[in-house]
Formats: structure tokens, C-alpha cells, sequence
């Protein structure tokens, strides 16, 4: 069996992707942050909006590697290890949004995020790229967003790509009930929900197929096609948007062309930088995320609610405040102010769990989740 080649810019691409989840979920208060590290407030894609297609875009990638070590094939055992780690995401993902809520009870405990979103997309991927080849996956990419956009059309309401009128909303809340679900745009409404976790099955698809470019294709080549591929994806997401808007909380089809694109030009440029021209002195810190990714990336949403969980009581305003809030207000927005507090608190925190997964690193420790 023929070595595959490996590339820095993936690992790199990677940890880029969890060093930016990190950022963005974690602010100093979400009163203060600056519109590039916000999403988009239904249609539209900001640069947050990139983050999460641009790891599943990674994993796809990483996937065509991965399973070429088993012969890439759908069996026993490679079916075995997909439901293990699809079920194991899937734990954790709900263990996160139960910590430390499940002192008291689960109610309230939402079932969907962006783990168990990772559990079922990989868990549907793995299994589609080891049962097709890779032009029948092309055509099963393309007819889950076909699919996709007709249930949404012909199933919603008078504005089917509403936050109100989508039929994602309503399959939750059939399935789950509205106590299970995430209430922060106002009513009960998951950006992780079921249905739209079909459409970023393709995002990871994409992804897998990129891989396989990346694999037949010269390695001197391989940027300038990467980035055809890229400019065409992107193109094709722009257009698209005219009928079916650029949407990431229900992940319309347009959005995962889209971000599919940029996802592609922006590996064809990090190739360029450190495979091709060798430029790889910066590449470590990202590197470090990029080894244990899911690993850190829990860690520091476990992180964040144990901050929560933390009362303190605040004798110049007669209130308790969460640890959380008071790590923010007394520590780093006298440093910098709300605004830049707010920025600096989540860039304190990207080196904090850097940390961490540097001292996994340099032990060689890589945990597989």
C-alpha cells in the first residue's frame, strides 16, 4: 500500500479551526464583541460563520487518510470503530451540556450541539465514503441538498427559511420538545438540529472528495487546482444565495457550497505557504490544536460552565456574579477596557488550553475522541 502524503497545512487548518471555536464561544461578555467575532443574525456569513464548516470541511479531508490506512472499506470492524466514536462524541457533546447541571436534574437538558452535530455527521459520512465510490458520492452530495431544499420549501410555512417558518424548528420540537432545545435566538430553536444536520453530512463530503484531490494530484499542481475547485464552490454558494439565502443556523445548501469553497481556497493557500515554500515556523502553535482537537475543544467547553457554576458574592455592586463574569469584569476589562476586555479574555483563553494541549504534545499524548 502506497504511503499517503502528509500534509502540515491540514493539521494546521485544523487547529486554526479550534483556536477560533475557542475565541468565539468564549468572550469576556457577549454584550461587548466585535461584529467579525459574531454571527450572523439569520442570513448572511460572517467569519465566525466559517469556523464549524471549516472543521467539518477538515475532517472530511482527514477522513479520506484516515480510513485508506483500513483499505477503505465499509466492514465489520471499520463499522464497529465509526458507531464507537460516533456514540462516544455524541456522550461527551451531552455530558458537556449537562456539566454541572446534573447536580439537579435534566429537565431542561438540551439534547443537540456542536458535539453530537460532529457525532452524526461523521458517523453518516464515514459510512457513505466507505460504501460509494467517489463519483456516487458526488451525486449522493448533491441530492441530500436537492433533498434538503424541497422539504424545507415545500414543508415550511409561508417563509420556509424563517427562523419561525422552518421546518427544522418543528421536527425538534416534535422529536425532542421544547425544554430539550437551545432558546438563544429567542424562542426554541436549535442550530444544531437534526434535519439540518443533513446538509453538513455534505460539508464533510466536500471535504472527503478535496482529500482525494489532494492525494492523486502533483503536489506542485495541487494549490492552483485546489483553488479553481475553491473559486468555483464559492461562486456557485454566491449565486445560489439569490433563491436560497446563505443561512448557518438552518445550514442551507448555499451556505455549505459556500463555505465548502472558501474552506478549499484557504487549504490551497496554507499548502502553498508551508508544504510548498516550506514556510513553517509559525505552524507550531496551531499545530498543538490541531493534535488533540476535540479533546481541547471540550475541555474548554466544560471549562466555561464550571466558571458559570462558580457564585461569588460583589460588595460594590450587592449582587453575586458568576465566576465567570468576575474573571471578565475584575480581571480583564481593568486591563483593557469592555470592548478589548471582552476580546482579550477570549485570546487568554486560547492560550490557556494552548497550553494545555502543548504539554499533551511535547509528551506525545493524543487522545483520540
Amino acid at each position: 500500500m502506497t504511503k499517503s502524503p502528509r500534509y502540515l497545512a491540514l493539521d494546521v487548518l485544523r487547529g486554526i479551526t479550534i483556536a477560533g471555536m475557542i475565541l468565539v464561544n468564549t468572550p469576556g461578555s457577549w454584550s461587548y464583541v466585535y461584529p467579525p467575532l459574531r454571527h450572523s443574525e439569520w442570513n448572511g456569513c460572517t467569519p465566525t460563520d466559517l469556523v464549524f464548516p471549516f472543521f467539518l470541511f477538515v475532517m472530511g479531508v482527514s477522513m479520506f487518510f484516515s480510513f485508506a490506512k483500513y483499505g477503505s472499506e465499509l466492514n465489520k470492524q471499520s463499522l464497529y470503530k465509526i458507531a464507537k466514536r460516533t456514540l462516544l462524541i455524541f456522550a461527551i457533546g451531552l455530558f458537556m451540556n449537562s456539566f454541572p447541571q446534573w447536580k439537579h436534574d435534566f429537565s431542561e437538558l438540551r439534547i443537540m450541539g456542536v458535539l453530537q452535530r460532529i457525532a452524526i455527521v461523521y458517523g453518516i459520512s464515514a459510512v457513505l465514503v466507505l460504501s460509494f465510490k467517489y463519483r456516487t458520492i458526488q451525486y449522493i452530495g448533491g441530492a441530500i441538498l436537492l433533498a434538503y431544499w424541497a422539504i424545507l420549501y415545500f414543508f415550511g410555512g409561508t417563509e420556509p427559511y424563517s427562523l419561525e417558518g422552518n421546518i427544522v424548528t418543528n421536527i425538534d420540537r416534535w422529536i425532542f420538545g421544547e425544554q430539550h432545545m437551545y432558546h438563544g435566538f429567542g424562542i426554541a430553536f436549535d442550530p444544531e438540529g437534526l434535519l439540518s444536520s443533513l446538509p453538513a453530512v455534505v460539508t464533510t463530503l466536500i471535504g472527503y472528495l478535496v482529500g482525494r484531490s489532494i492525494k492523486t494530484i502533483e503536489k506542485v499542481k495541487l494549490p492552483l487546482h485546489l483553488l479553481i475547485v475553491g473559486a468555483v464552490l464559492t461562486a456557485a454558494g454566491w449565486l445560489w444565495d439569490f433563491v436560497w439565502p446563505i443561512n448557518k443556523p438552518i445550514w442551507t445548501g448555499s451556505y455549505v457550497v459556500y463555505t465548502a469553497g472558501l474552506g478549499t481556497i484557504f487549504l490551497a493557500i496554507l499548502i502553498w505557504i508551508i508544504d510548498i515554500r516550506e514556510y513553517k515556523k509559525w505552524t507550531s502553535f496551531f499545530v498543538v490544536f490541531g493534535m488533540n482537537p476535540l479533546f481541547i475543544y471540550a475541555l474548554s467547553g466544560i471549562w466555561v460552565n464550571l466558571l458559570y457554576s462558580f457564585q461569588f458574592s460583589d460588595p460594590v455592586k450587592v449582587e453575586t456574579m458568576s465566576g465567570y463574569q468576575a474573571l471578565y469584569e475584575k480581571v480583564f476589562v481593568p486591563l483593557a477596557d469592555n470592548m478589548n476586555g471582552s476580546l482579550l479574555f477570549g485570546l487568554a483563553h486560547i492560550i490557556f488550553f494552548w497550553f494545555i494541549g502543548w504539554i499533551l504534545y511535547k509528551r506525545k499524548i493524543f487522545i483520540k475522541v
